[in-house]
């Protein structure tokens, strides 16, 4: 087992590098461990054994299963960056949209709104109308992207599974579902908001008048 502990002679030295079977002092060496707890236990004794000592003295290591750990972490970072970027380009165009097809359908309903106006209903009934709606198409297009989503997913697994072996990559949380619905009314509520508000504020006599 080795101690650190320095040859008492050139001979000995010798000795054990023909033990081995070297004839010259290795300038490195390759370990294959069967598990990460081999790794942890040889790389927590490198430490140990470089603790104290000079840099010329040190034993300089390399964990390729690190590296390539770190590399494809960073690789992922970089992919789940992009796609959260063109998912906010998405979103955000996506409000826009809903805002304008809300703001012309006000426009195309204004009669609708004067006779609700002169029936009693109030401004904030006005309000609740077009909020209801745009509600509505937010929580049936939460529910259409998280059935899209979900079924997207047993194809990518399967591929996936076929190219690499891994299974169930690709899991759809219940949870994260609720929360892009939700997210989904959210943002056709906030996108509706103003043009319900145009529609509240329309003067019921003048609403009538329009063809």
């Amino acid at each position: 087992m080795l101690t650190g502990a320095p040859f008492s002679s050139d001979n000995e030295k010798k000795a054990m590098q023909l033990s081995l079977g070297a004839n010259t002092t290795p300038i490195g060496i390759n370990i294959y461990l069967v598990d990460f707890n081999a790794k942890k236990k040889i790389i927590s004794y490198l430490e140990d054994y470089n603790t104290g000592k000079t840099d010329d003295d040190q034993v300089i290591y390399s964990d390729m299963a690190q590296t390539i750990s770190d590399m494809t972490g960073t690789l992922v970072n970089t992919v789940s960056y992009v796609l959260i970027g063109f998912a906010a380009i998405s979103l955000l165009v996506s409000t826009i949209m809903i805002g304008i097809i809300t703001y012309v359908s006000v426009i195309e309903r204004t009669k609708e709104i004067g006779i609700l106006r002169s029936v009693g209903a109030r401004k904030k009934d006005i309000s609740r109308v077009f909020n209801a709606e745009t509600l509505i198409v937010g929580f049936t297009a939460g529910i259409l992207g998280v059935a899209l989503s979900y079924m997207l997913t047993i194809p990518i697994n399967a591929i996936i599974r076929n190219l690499a072996g891994i299974t169930d990559i690709a899991v759809l949380n219940p949870l994260h579902a609720v929360i892009l619905i939700a997210g989904s009314m959210c943002l056709t509520l906030i996108a509706g908001f103003f043009p319900s508000r145009i529609a509240a504020k329309k003067d019921p006599v003048e609403a009538l008048r329009t063809e």
